[in-house]
């Protein structure tokens, strides 16, 4: 009996040690949509709406988003350690300063957890310019099509790409001219600045008024 214990004994410390360290460690919590509908009720709902559907065209609409680009989006803002936030955003760094990194998980997923209300193009010459670019960008100036990225419908693509169909043009053009100035510089190895820094302000307005109609 001794020696069947002691036979049992050192197999179980035996597949202890040579279990990978990973599989003993409790696996990270699921984001909580409804925990970060509450959060969101109190803390983003006053620029983005309690849905995420802003009335606020300096405000993006984040309804329908991507969770892993709101998440990133959210983590970009705050400060990591010394460093500065990577997207440099003095209110928004003073929203979510409290927040802890399950809260942005969990705001990010009740956002990418609801229905967007689409923004609309009113400029029809405007828009038409913007399709061209959109679809087909412009070689003469070396301008890459945002669909080739983003999807012919402003689909995005999740974990890489974000949603921008129905956003407002308002604040589309806003970021595409931050991007080419330098103040927004979040983009994966500068994608996004690499394509507007050759773009017009002309450009720029015809494919935020463009994809303010995708559906």
């Amino acid at each position: 009996m001794i020696r069947q214990l002691a036979y049992f004994a050192s197999a179980a410390c035996f597949w202890v040690a040579f279990w990978p360290a990973g599989a003993l460690a409790q696996a990270p919590a699921k984001p909580d949509a409804a925990k970060g509908q509450l959060i969101a009720s109190q803390t983003c709902a006053a620029c983005h709406a309690a849905d995420g559907n802003s009335q606020i065209s300096a405000n993006p609409k984040l309804a329908g988003q991507f969770y892993e680009y709101l998440h990133k989006q959210l983590l970009n803002f705050k400060p990591q350690g010394s460093k500065k936030p990577e997207r440099d955003n003095a209110v928004m760094m003073g929203m979510i300063g409290s927040l802890s990194p399950a809260d942005l998980k969990d705001v990010a997923a009740y956002y990418a957890s609801q229905k967007l209300k689409p923004a609309a193009a009113k400029d029809k010459d405007l828009a038409a310019l913007g399709q061209k670019i959109y679809r087909g960008g412009n070689i003469a100036t070396g301008v890459a099509a945002c669909a080739g990225c983003h999807g012919p419908a402003g689909a995005g693509m999740p974990a890489q790409f974000p949603r921008i169909a129905g956003q407002f043009p308002e604040y589309v053009e806003a970021q595409l001219k931050a991007f080419r100035a330098g103040a927004r510089a979040n983009d994966p190895n500068g994608m996004m600045r690499g394509v507007v820094t050759r773009m017009s302000d002309r450009e720029i307005q015809a494919v935020a008024e463009y994809v303010a109609g995708l559906r």
